[in-house]
């Protein structure tokens, strides 16, 4: 006789772990299926640590800049591989915080890798599981290079963020090919500490995918501080030597080479659908890759369902962990809130942060939308000035007839922690007017997001 459980989750991270608690508080007993550490990518090699030593990186700069706040810090030294330890205890702090949650919840932690059967079964090491309503598939994503260039990861100095993240000194030079959120925050990190970066992206701007205003304040920000932005580059070949690697790079038709210690690969990443039986339960994948689902997240085998970066785009933490909430509700017969895919937060915490929701001002164009932009500096909040953190802007676009806010950015000081104000508005359709009823207290950077509604009404006050 199988193991019986109500739900069966195959995948430990942000996804699948919520997604257990989300099932045991509706009743419905639960195991968690995972062969590495509780948290998943997130966790242990990804977004936790990546933030604690961006956090590292922003406390170097300040001290640098100490002076001007009256403040004598002496010579500025820094040393990553302390950086790193710091790192790796929050990473383990949130890992063992998951197991607390586990266990907390009464969920059942099956460690190893599990392998799909038909029959709403997982087969983990010699043991076969059976879930009496679902299996929940939250496998996740993993780094990948670009081997037909030459790039394969080596481990050593053609690496990703899994090794970035392990590192014990900052490399002299580091060339990195992506200048996506990954590829952004590595650059932000490494030039705090040292090392000459040079940021190469092959589309014509960096942070592609958010809108243009941010990512031009971006690249001059980066550009300032020293690190090298290629775009609309194209590395051509690469020869990988014991000391150093040697790009090829062509760049508006003209050809250049860059020479780095290291390089690190943050050009996308792999979902991870190998070897775990999709194929003999009868789930189908997208010809991008992706676990094919229905609109309630099902896959193309009944009582099989697929969350988070598996799933499909956006490829974020908190996406995968609201899809494991909507799935364990749709299972114990709940009749949960759809998700609004265009409202979910995007956001990269290089320095200074971007954040963003809904369309972009170019996807409004495209889609011939009636539109009215709004804009807040915050070099004209006060806040900011006392902070120091004058960078960036609030930008809203609102539709002209309704006010209804079609997207939101963010470029500053915690952007990542400012976006929510505008995420919850859209989520319930407030207009921008509604926005700015709020009273927002002075002085706080929150006094752009109002400002920039008001902008957008042509009643703006402090520009």
């Amino acid at each position: 006789m199988a193991n019986q459980f109500d739900v069966i989750v195959l995948g430990g991270g942000p996804a699948g772990y919520v997604a257990a608690i989300r099932s045991a508080q509706l009743g419905m007993s639960t195991a968690v299926v995972e062969k590495e550490k509780l948290g998943g990518v997130c966790v242990n090699i990804g977004c936790i640590p990546t933030k604690a030593l961006l956090h590292s990186a922003y406390v170097a700069n300040l001290l640098r800049d100490a002076k001007e706040f009256g403040v004598e810090a002496g010579v500025v030294k820094t040393d990553y591989g302390v950086a790193m330890q710091r790192s790796r205890r929050v990473s383990d702090q949130n890992s063992k915080g998951v197991e607390f949650l586990m266990k907390k919840h009464k969920i059942t932690v099956l460690k190893g890798a599990g392998v799909l059967q038909p029959g709403r079964r997982v087969k983990v090491g010699s043991d076969v599981h059976e879930a009496k309503k679902a299996v929940i598939i939250a496998t996740g994503s993993r780094v990948k290079g670009i081997p037909q260039i030459g790039l394969e990861l080596n481990k050593t100095n053609v690496i990703s963020s899994d090794e970035a993240l392990f590192l014990q000194q900052a490399p002299p030079s580091l060339a990195v090919i992506g200048a996506g959120a990954v590829g952004m925050e590595f650059a932000d990190i490494f030039n705090a500490f040292g090392t000459k970066v040079t940021l190469i992206e092959v589309l014509p701007r960096i942070l592609p995918l958010e809108d243009a205003d941010a990512s031009d304040a971006l690249a001059k920000s980066f550009k300032h501080r020293g690190i090298d932005v290629l775009t609309g580059a194209k590395v051509t070949k690469a020869n990988v030597s014991k000391d150093k690697v040697a790009l090829d790079v062509e760049v508006g038709g003209a050809k250049q080479q860059v020479e780095a210690a290291v390089v690190l690969m943050a050009a996308g990443r792999a979902v991870n659908t190998e070897s775990i039986g999709l194929k003999e339960c009868g789930v189908q994948l997208t010809e991008s890759g992706f676990v094919k689902v229905d609109q309630h997240l099902q896959t193309t085998a009944p009582a099989y369902y697929a969350i988070g970066d598996v799933a499909g785009p956006p490829m974020l933490a908190h996406k995968g962990s609201r899809e494991g909430v909507y799935v364990t509700e749709l299972l114990a017969g709940k009749k949960p809130h759809p998700i609004r895919y265009d409202n979910v937060p995007s956001v990269t915490y290089c320095h200074p942060e971007v954040a963003s929701i809904g369309l972009t001002e170019e996807r409004c164009k495209e889609q011939r939308l009636d539109y009215v932009v709004g804009r807040f500096p915050f070099s004209a909040n006060g806040r900011a000035r006392g902070t120091g953190e004058t960078e960036g802007f609030v930008k809203i676009i609102r539709d002209k007839r309704y006010g209804e806010i079609l997207g939101a950015h963010i470029v500053g000081g915690h952007a990542s922690e400012l976006i929510h104000e505008l995420a919850v508005a859209r989520e319930n359709e407030y207009t921008v007017e509604e926005v700015e009823l709020a009273i927002h207290a002075h002085p706080t950077m929150s006094e752009a997001v109002a400002e920039a509604a008001l902008d957008s009404l042509g009643r703006v006050v402090h520009i």
